[in-house]
């Protein structure tokens, strides 16, 4: 389908993306998700060709480029297949170190913004805990001044790139909530090098997202120096409501190539498999809900796009972010899983793609926001008539 909001030069870049993923990546891809991580070998691959830093300064080696140019790149991870990839490469370059390139002073970017798009250091965003997630306000993982560090505490807990990661851009409380303020007050982000003395790393095993190296990071008496604070001290929340609106929308984009795999994989089967002399694709019954799942895609695929060319125009779409992470994730559940019953047994088996895309596409509706959140959201703001609104 043509598009408005690409021109040659994105189409160009998806080839050379699509070329590099199938040489480079697909080969490699079904042995990460058995080691539960990508390696460092495909990170520095991805940072020599310039894909960590699209979206990031010149100043920290990247390109600075339009935000068109960073759709391509996710649709085609969500195309791989492999939903434990487009996740561990997605929070790297669009989940974490946006902070750092956003209001990091020079010296962060020189130390941790730059070597991130080099691929020489993974990042993971340490932001969900054992009683907090898409509530900030509950946070409670402390980080107290003492002298020139913050000693910092708590449990961050399904985060993603936690086994490799190199840093977290950590969420900590800095100051008491404060009664009655709105918004989540006293939170503040922090730079942590994980192989400081107090933190302590454990796999997280997932039904999906297997290559994502998720684990539990506890935090004990962490001694961080205060020049790793991002930005001001006690403006995380106004951050994160920034960053997470980009999260939603990453999460919308890899969803479109998710599925933009899926029904290649269930095409392809549908063409070559016969029942009774015929091919499936030929069956009225199944043609119908083939119809039915590529307009939905297509519709999703125009409500994303025009999110991100809002995005692209300086605005905070916090309504439109919410929408197309709600429609394409929950859309990515349903066409994963009409494409493992049309596939039968075939579909059920466990190393199929067909499965994979099934346990894959869950994680989505839960991860930067569940559904139950977005609709609350998005209902919210209908009905109090603020189509900018959004809070969380």
């Amino acid at each position: 389908m043509r598009s408005p909001y690409f021109d040659d030069g994105h189409d160009a870049f998806r080839r050379e993306v699509r070329a590099f993923l199938a040489a480079e990546v697909l080969p490699h891809a079904e042995r990460w998700e058995e080691q539960d991580s990508v390696p460092a070998s495909c990170w520095k691959l991805l940072g020599e060709r310039g894909y960590l830093g699209l979206a990031h300064p010149r100043s920290a080696g990247g390109t600075d480029r339009d935000l068109f140019t960073s759709v391509v790149l996710l649709e085609e991870l969500g195309r791989t297949g492999y939903g434990g990839l487009r996740a561990a490469v997605s929070v790297h370059a669009y989940m974490a170190t946006p902070y750092l390139a956003r209001v990091g002073g020079p010296d962060l970017c020189r130390a941790y913004l730059a070597p991130a798009v080099r691929g020489t250091r993974v990042a993971a965003l340490a932001l969900t805990e054992p009683g907090a997630g898409s509530d900030l306000s509950a946070l409670a993982t402390t980080a107290v001044r003492d002298g020139d560090h913050f000693v910092v505490d708590g449990t961050k807990t399904l985060v993603s790139n936690g086994t490799t990661a190199d840093f977290l851009v950590a969420a900590v409380r800095t100051a008491p909530a404060a009664p009655g303020a709105r918004g989540a007050t006293g939170l503040s982000l922090l730079v942590v090098d994980t192989d400081l003395p107090g933190v302590h790393r454990t796999p997280a095993p997932t039904l999906g997202w297997r290559s994502a190296g998720t684990a539990t990071v506890t935090l004990d008496a962490v001694r961080v120096p205060a020049d790793r604070l991002v930005g001001r001290l006690d403006h995380g929340f106004y951050y994160l409501m920034r960053g997470l609106q980009l999260e939603r929308l990453v999460a919308a984009v890899l969803a479109l190539g998710g599925m933009d795999h899926t029904l290649d994989d269930l095409r392809a089967f549908l063409r070559g498999r016969d029942v009774g002399g015929d091919a499936l694709a030929h069956r009225q019954a199944l043609v119908h809900r083939v119809a039915d799942l590529a307009t939905d895609l297509a519709a999703a695929r125009q409500l994303v796009h025009h999110t991100a060319w809002l995005y692209e125009r300086g605005e905070l779409p916090a309504v439109e972010c919410s929408m197309a992470k709600l429609h394409t994730t929950e859309l990515a559940c349903r066409l994963a899983d009409t494409a493992l019953q049309l596939q039968g047994s075939h579909g059920y088996a466990r190393t199929s793609p067909a499965a994979r895309a099934h346990r894959d596409a869950r994680a989505a509706t839960v991860a930067a926001g569940p559904s139950e959140v977005m609709r609350d959201l998005i209902g919210r703001a209908v009905l109090g008539g603020d189509r900018a609104g959004g809070s969380a």
